[in-house]
């Protein structure tokens, strides 16, 4: 950026969305070059168009990442964990991110650099300002111009918010930026926002998208793909869940109100009849996307010839389910990540050593043996006993070359809230709360609906720390790869547990947190490398 805060020569080549229902494309790639000239806003169809801009520029920053498929979202929120799967050398350097080093110049210039972020908020904090200022006359096509407007302002204000959820979760303290600037050369250098204030402007944000946004889609080919009340809730559920925990990072005690806050998100969500999960005969109908059990979701569907070749499948999918790569994938899981998460309780005989009778002894005592009995294990895995088991759970590889099997694009939506994960954010409130039996309900009804074996079941005798684990192992099984599992591990506390190079003095000290692109301030005297990496990039 000229700036910290705005590009416009970047931002102007908008992705034109043509909405005019489920069957076309909900992105395009035709830029428009006079989107921010006084003739252009003046139709329903512009705000529509600026507002689809807005959704592209979001799929550009989760999509993004260095030269190899390697999309930040999961970088961020999954790559990161070393105990969920490895990533083997590939010349960028990628791999040192899972030693708990960020310094690699590829990982600094393009995970560590958030332009990216920043053009998405331009476009939303262009439509916030431009909006109410289109007179209702011109939306001659429009039945409720009021409306109109009030859901076009509620969904950039819901991806503003969700931005910068991104972006504390990432960096912490980061510049804020709400306005509108006619010339972005003249707009002021902004130094990094704290915690909080970057919190307070998160939560600003998404009640006003809340108080703007109906439940109900007005146009049925936005539905999942396009924020609705729901949306909203998830964002507000994580975010609240987020401020209760991450907070105080010297502190384990969660703040209850806010977790109070987060319930009632969540509440409001399983009782507004708007979703329900998936049936597991379906099980992949969840991952390809617009499922019924889907909240929010980036739309990469190759239905409309928008899926990509950057995935986070390209990382992992072998020859059997994408012809175009080898038989040894960038990513593999890890085998101790299925020893952990699925598993069996069974009688195991063999010598164990007495130290009373300084003898061994030849007896059968219960131990945990690999089971893959629970869906999400059959499903979303193959090569199970290898030392290289391959994740699965993203195949929806459509060929534009289908006669030779060429020219490959995954389909998968990018799924990033969805109601098994709301239901499971329940336990974790229980838990905090000490409501220990409703959280053993709740996952136990997890494991009940994905067929694990019976001896999985939780009972009521756990303590508060036993819970923890089992709502990590059970969040680790339900949302793998899907951008969460580090952030789980964080607020949780359970990094100590799958987060080899993450102690609880680097923890306290922030050091999860990205460094910022050196390069960033160069046009910007006000920025400050984050607090743990100063002096190391």
């Amino acid at each position: 950026m000229k700036k910290v805060t705005i590009n416009y020569k970047i931002v102007t080549l908008l992705l034109l969305v043509i909405m005019l229902g489920s069957c076309k494309k909900f992105l395009t790639e035709e830029p428009i070059n006079s989107t921010f000239s006084e003739a252009y806003w003046k139709s329903s169809g512009d705000l529509r168009s600026a507002l689809s801009g807005n959704y592209a520029l979001l799929r550009e920053v989760m999509n993004s990442g260095n030269s190899n498929p390697s999309p930040r979202h999961f970088m961020y929120g999954d790559a990161v964990a070393k105990s969920y799967f490895t990533m083997q050398y590939n010349g960028d350097g990628l791999e040192g991110i899972q030693n708990g080093d960020y310094t690699f110049q590829y990982n600094v210039e393009n995970f560590a650099d958030w332009s990216k972020f920043y053009k998405a908020i331009t476009m939303s904090n262009i439509i916030i300002s431009r909006t109410p200022k289109v007179a209702d006359a011109l939306l001659t096509d429009v039945t409720n111009p009021t409306k109109f407007k009030n859901e076009i302002l509620g969904e950039a204000y819901f991806l503003r918010a969700f931005t910068y959820f991104m972006m504390l979760r990432v960096w912490g303290e980061v510049p804020i930026v709400t306005e509108e600037y006619d010339d972005p050369i003249s707009a002021p250098e902004l130094p990094r926002s704290t915690k909080e204030e970057v919190m307070d402007q998160i939560e600003k944000d998404a009640q006003m998208a809340h108080e703007l946004l109906p439940w109900q889609y007005s146009m049925l080919g936005n539905a999942k793909v396009t924020a609705n009340k729901g949306s909203v809730n998830a964002l507000l559920a994580h975010f609240y869940l987020w401020k209760a925990t991450m907070s105080n990072l010297s502190s384990s005690q969660p703040d209850m109100a806010i977790l109070d806050k987060a319930q009632t998100a969540i509440s409001e969500i399983t009782t507004s009849g708007m979703y329900s999960l998936t049936d597991t005969a379906n099980y992949y109908k969840t991952f390809e996307g617009l499922s019924k059990e889907g909240i929010f979701e980036i739309a990469m569907s190759e239905n409309t010839r928008e899926g990509t070749n950057k995935h986070i499948a390209n990382m992992f999918l072998r020859t059997a389910q994408l012809s175009t790569v080898g038989t040894d994938s960038r990513c593999f899981v890890t085998p101790e990540y299925l020893s952990n998460h699925f598993y069996k309780i069974e009688e195991v005989w063999d010598w164990y050593w007495n130290a009373s009778k300084n003898e061994w002894e030849w007896k059968g005592l219960p131990s945990r043996v690999f089971d893959d009995s629970d869906v999400r294990c059959q499903k979303n895995f193959t090569d199970l006993l290898s030392d290289r088991p391959t994740c699965v759970k993203y195949q929806n590889v459509v060929y534009r070359n289908a006669s030779q099997k060429l020219d490959p694009y995954i389909g998968n939506n990018m799924i990033v809230y969805r109601l098994s994960d709301m239901k499971l954010l329940e336990a974790e409130i229980a838990i905090y709360k000490n409501q220990i039996s409703k959280a053993v309900d709740i996952i136990n009804d997890f494991r009940k609906r994905n067929g694990a074996d019976e001896s999985t079941l939780l009972s009521n005798t756990l303590t508060k720390d036993e819970m923890m684990y089992e709502y990590i192992i059970e969040r680790g099984k339900e949302l793998y790869l899907e951008g969460q599992i580090f952030y789980d591990l964080l607020r949780t506390r359970q990094f100590t547990n799958f987060v080899p190079w993450l102690s609880e003095s680097r923890f306290m000290q922030g050091g999860f947190y990205w460094p910022i692109n050196p390069a960033l301030f160069k046009n910007n005297n006000k920025l400050t490398q984050t607090s743990f990496w100063r002096g190391k990039v």
